[in-house]
């Protein structure tokens, strides 16, 4: 029975093969908030007129359509590759298979020209109990964030960038995918250090080191610069695609308790080290879940205990992953039971 409330939305995306142009969910996620919204640009006459104090409702014009906003997930053990795909500009197209029902994606930076998605969200209507659907086409993922925090189930957040929005499209009925289970932070571990080496596409670290720190939070952060403004005649008002028109960034940080030899002084004598945070779930088979994010160098760019009191003393280690002209910047590895993405 319909509730009327939050409790009845629902939030689909689905792969565009035409940059721009609308295509029905396929993939359903179970989330946890979005914040999809349209942003028109209006026109208001700065004209003057011989006793006119107030703007004119007929010398006002809508010229501009955007869209933007984000929703942020729970991380499932299933078709996550999707999200990666997109967030990283990924080359993937298909899965490997390891020992069948096991297969791995590796997710490295690649090209986000013609890469597009439509998402739909059904909004419940409170008087109603409908849930209306909104659908927003030709979205890029401009930023996307990972987190896993002690106590909590590990989170992905996409920030979108889109073209337009339609309320007129039909409601796509949901059916989310069977068996996606969640990751937890128990089974979390962080390595630092080591070696890298990329070969057939994999990059791998030999010699890291798990943490000996006690960290309680961890997050990875990407963003890719685009060029959003990219208007001109004859558009309807609407964008061209989104390219990027600056540098990527990925940066992170971690919560811990104070730890000279392990944070500070990797900080304090500007070391480059591999961080590689793991994520395991349960069997696939011979394999199991996993959640692999890699970044081969990188610095640590702030990391200041500090006494606040009696309790333990923490310190927050920030850091920005580089190319060391080798290897990925970032590589994103997953293990799950998904023959497609």
């Amino acid at each position: 029975m319909p509730s009327g409330a939050g409790l009845d939305a629902q939030l689909g995306v689905g792969v565009e093969s035409t940059w721009g142009s609308a295509v029905t969910p396929t993939l359903f996620l179970e989330f946890l908030s979005e914040s999809m919204s349209m942003d028109p640009t209006f026109l208001d006459s700065a004209g003057i007129r011989a006793g006119q104090r107030y703007k004119r409702v007929s010398r006002v014009i809508q010229s501009r359509k955007a869209v933007s906003g984000d929703f942020q997930i729970e991380y499932g053990t299933k078709r996550m590759g999707l999200l990666w795909k997109h967030a990283l500009g990924s080359a993937i197209v298909t899965p490997t298979a390891i020992v069948i029902p096991a297969y791995e994606q590796i997710h490295t930076p690649g090209d986000f020209r013609g890469l597009g998605l439509t998402v739909q969200v059904g909004r419940p209507e409170p008087q109603t109990a409908t849930v209306k659907p909104f659908t927003y086409s030709g979205c890029k993922v401009s930023e996307w964030e990972f987190s896993v925090e002690d106590g909590s189930i590990p989170s992905l957040t996409l920030t979108l960038d889109g073209r337009d929005e339609n309320t007129a499209t039909a409601l796509t009925a949901a059916s989310y995918p069977a068996g996606v289970g969640i990751f937890s932070f128990a089974n979390a571990q962080l390595k630092l250090g080591g070696t890298a080496a990329t070969a057939t596409g994999k990059t791998t670290i030999t010699g890291g080191v798990a943490a000996s720190t006690i960290v309680t939070s961890m997050t990875v952060h990407g963003t890719t610069p685009m060029a959003t403004e990219r208007y001109g005649l004859g558009n309807a008002g609407l964008k061209g695609q989104q390219i990027e028109n600056d540098i990527p960034t990925i940066t992170g940080s971690f919560a811990a308790e104070f730890n000279k030899a392990e944070l500070y002084d990797a900080f304090a004598n500007n070391t480059t080290q591999a961080v590689q945070m793991v994520l395991t779930g349960g069997p696939i088979g011979a394999s199991v879940d996993t959640l692999e994010i890699t970044l081969p160098a990188c610095k640590m760019k702030s990391a200041s205990p500090q006494v606040g009191g009696p309790d333990i003393v923490s310190m927050t280690t920030e850091f920005e992953a580089y190319y060391d002209e080798v290897n990925p910047p970032i590589q994103v590895r997953v293990v799950s039971g998904d023959s497609t993405l």
